[in-house]
């Protein structure tokens, strides 16, 4: 009996490129556009009880037809989705091309091709790789072990210094949510937001935190239009306060709500 050739790994084929920079670090704030008095979108806080987890195949891109990246190929595809957020935040989604990124990263528009299947599938991971950020963020900021009011405290509290930290990115994604692609985008992230909620606030309410009367999901739909809200407004310059007491503030208002406390 034969024995079954494994298939090698495929590997980055461009060569190394300079370190790249945090896209989301980066990303200026949209010309003309900082003061939008768009409504906020529901949902684009990150759940506060969902674990952190690794990229998919080592920060190499999501779904299955990720590709297995050298280092430097991991260096030039980050470079892709910086130069991609820039020209989102400056252009809008509908406005930018595929040759537009590529001229501004300095990569071949054959190469694009190698780590995404065309723009929507750049923005897609663009997107799921902030999320993931978020996450990130609120796990350094909550403790596994706390009890869960507190820890749905400290995660609207880090969502909110997030969110303010990562201005242009998420005054792209209030411009462009009528856009289908981040629309869809948007109706992703927002159903696992609600039930990762709703399942901390299933946890309150049997420890006695929350009575058990009230609907979990409402209480869900309320604590994340909360976070939005006053970082929207914040991102609007509609409220003055400090991001530090924004979200201290944003975090006594969510527990004092679920909680029924007047």
């Amino acid at each position: 009996m034969s024995a079954t050739r494994r298939k090698r790994p495929t590997v980055d084929p461009s060569p190394p490129r300079p370190p790249v920079t945090d896209a989301a670090t980066t990303l200026p704030t949209p010309s003309g556009r900082g003061r939008s008095s768009a409504a906020p979108i529901a949902g684009v806080t990150a759940p506060v009880t969902a674990p952190v987890t690794a990229v998919a195949r080592g920060g190499d891109g999501f779904g299955p037809g990720a590709r297995l990246l050298t280092d430097q190929g991991r260096e030039r595809r980050q470079q892709l989705l910086d130069a991609a957020g820039v020209l989102f935040a400056e252009r809008g989604y509908a406005n930018t091309r595929v040759i537009d990124i590529c001229d501004s990263a300095g990569v071949a528009k054959g190469l694009f091709y190698w780590y995404f299947e065309n723009k929507e599938a750049l923005f897609a991971d663009l997107v799921r790789t902030m999320r993931l950020r978020l996450r990130r963020a609120q796990a350094e900021q909550v403790d596994p072990g706390s009890d869960p009011l507190t820890r749905l405290r400290r995660g609207a509290q880090a969502s909110v210094r997030f969110m303010a930290e990562h201005m242009a990115y998420f005054a792209l994604l209030e411009l462009e949510s009528r856009d289908k692609v981040v629309s869809a985008l948007l109706r992703e992230g927002n159903d696992v937001h609600m039930a990762d909620t709703a399942l901390l606030v299933k946890e309150a309410q049997a420890a006695g935190q929350i009575p058990e009367h009230l609907d979990a999901d409402l209480l869900a739909v309320g604590v994340n239009a909360t976070v939005a809200h006053f970082s929207h407004y914040h991102r609007v310059g509609r409220v003055t306060t400090t991001v530090d007491e924004l979200a201290a503030f944003a975090g006594d208002w969510v527990v004092r709500a679920v909680a029924g406390v007047e």
